[in-house]
C-alpha cells in the first residue's frame, strides 16, 4: 500500500470509527431539559416491590459518601430506602416517623448523620445513618409565638460547618429557626405575613455558598420565589420563578436545582416540572417544564409542557450529575432517575 492510499484507508477508518462512536452515544429515548442541562429518564430505577418496599409520598432524597442514594418516605413500613446509583436496594430502616418530610444530610468530621423531620408528629430529629435518634428537637414554645405543639410543622433543616442548624417550618408558622448543635434556640426569622420579609410555604432552606458570603436560600412556595437572607434573618433579595411552586432549593457546585410542585399554583395537581438556575440564579432548564425565557432581563412565567411528571418534590444530585427525583400525592410512585447527555 502506498502512502497516499495508507492515509486514505486511515482517514476512512478513523472516520468509521467517529460515526460509530457518536451513534452509540447517542440518548435512548426522549431528551428532557435545554441549554445544555439535557436529561434522559428511567422511570422504573427506583421501583421495588411495593408489597415488601412499598412508599407513600416519596419526600427528599440525598447521596451519602459511599456514594448511595437514600429516599424518605412517610410509609413506616421503611422510612428510608437506600439504593445504590443502578437501582438496586441495599438496605432500609424506620417505622417511626408518620409524618417523615424532610432528609438532610450532614458531615460532622468524617461521621454522615441525618436530620428528618416529622410534619404529623411536630419534631425534628438528628439520627445516625442506621436510624438511632441522637437529638429530638420540640415545637419552640419558649419563643411566646408558639402556643401548643401543632403550631410547628416543620419540614427542612440545613446545617451549618459549625454545627449550627436551621429549620424551616414551612407547614406551620412560617419561621426560619437558628439553633446551636447542641439544639438550643438562639434567633428566629421570617413567619407569616404580607411584607417581603415574611414567608408563605417556607417549604425549604439550604446555605448558598455559591458566593463569598454565605447566605440563606427560604423556599416562598406559595409566592413563586426563593427568598435570600443573611445568616441572622435580614432579607437580602428575592429570586422570582413566575409559574413554578417550588420545593427546597438543592446546590451541587455552581447550579442550583428544585422540585415544582406545581404550576402555575398550588391549586393545579399533577403540574409539575424541575428548574435548573446557574450561578447567577438564571433558569436555563426546566426538565418536563417550559423552556426558560427572559425579556429585557425578566423571566417569563414557566409551566408544565411535558406529562413526564405529577407533583415532584426534590432532586437529589448524584456525584455524576444524575438526578434522582421524589414525587408527593403521585400515585406511589418511586423515585424517577435522569442521566445527564
Amino acid at each position: 500500500m502506498n502512502r497516499r492510499k495508507f492515509i486514505k484507508h486511515s482517514s476512512l477508518v478513523a472516520g468509521g470509527i467517529y460515526i460509530t462512536s457518536n451513534l452509540l452515544a447517542k440518548p435512548k429515548g426522549p431528551v428532557y431539559g435545554h441549554n445544555g442541562m439535557q436529561y434522559t429518564m428511567d422511570a422504573d430505577w427506583g421501583k421495588l416491590n411495593p408489597a415488601e418496599h412499598p412508599v407513600n409520598d416519596c419526600h427528599e432524597m440525598v447521596q451519602d459518601a459511599k456514594g448511595r442514594i437514600i429516599l424518605l418516605t412517610n410509609e413506616t413500613k421503611n422510612n428510608i430506602l437506600i439504593y445504590n446509583k443502578s437501582g438496586k436496594l441495599l438496605d432500609y430502616w424506620g417505622h417511626e416517623f408518620p409524618g417523615a418530610h424532610g432528609l438532610t444530610l450532614v458531615n460532622e468530621n468524617g461521621t454522615e448523620f441525618f436530620f428528618i423531620t416529622d410534619t404529623v408528629k411536630n419534631q425534628v430529629y438528628k439520627t445516625t445513618l442506621d436510624g438511632k435518634i441522637l437529638l429530638t428537637i420540640d415545637a419552640p414554645l419558649e419563643t411566646g409565638t408558639y402556643k401548643k405543639k401543632e403550631e410547628f410543622v416543620p419540614t427542612e433543616t440545613i446545617v451549618d460547618t459549625n454545627g449550627d442548624f436551621f429549620i424551616a417550618d414551612g407547614y406551620g408558622a412560617q419561621y426560619v429557626l437558628h439553633y446551636d448543635k447542641d439544639g438550643k434556640l438562639k434567633n428566629y426569622f421570617g413567619g407569616r405575613g404580607d411584607g417581603n420579609e415574611h414567608l408563605d410555604n417556607a417549604h425549604g432552606i439550604i446555605i448558598d455558598r455559591r458566593q463569598s458570603t454565605p447566605s440563606l436560600l427560604v423556599t416562598d412556595r406559595t409566592r413563586n420565589c426563593f427568598k435570600r437572607f443573611s445568616l441572622d434573618g435580614k432579607l437580602i433579595d428575592i429570586i422570582q420563578l413566575p409559574g413554578a411552586c417550588v420545593c427546597r432549593p438543592v446546590i451541587k457546585d455552581d447550579y442550583l436545582y428544585a422540585a415544582v410542585l406545581r404550576s402555575p399554583n398550588l391549586s393545579v395537581e399533577n403540574s409539575g416540572f424541575v428548574t435548573i438556575l446557574d450561578k447567577n440564579n438564571r433558569v436555563v432548564s426546566n426538565i418536563g417544564g417550559s423552556e426558560p425565557i427572559y425579556k429585557e432581563g425578566i423571566l417569563q412565567p414557566m409551566s408544565q409542557a411535558e406529562k413526564i411528571f405529577k407533583n415532584p418534590h426534590d432532586v437529589c444530585v448524584d456525584d455524576d450529575n444524575n438526578l434522582y427525583v421524589a414525587q408527593w400525592a403521585s400515585g406511589k410512585v418511586y423515585p424517577y432517575k435522569f442521566k445527564r447527555v
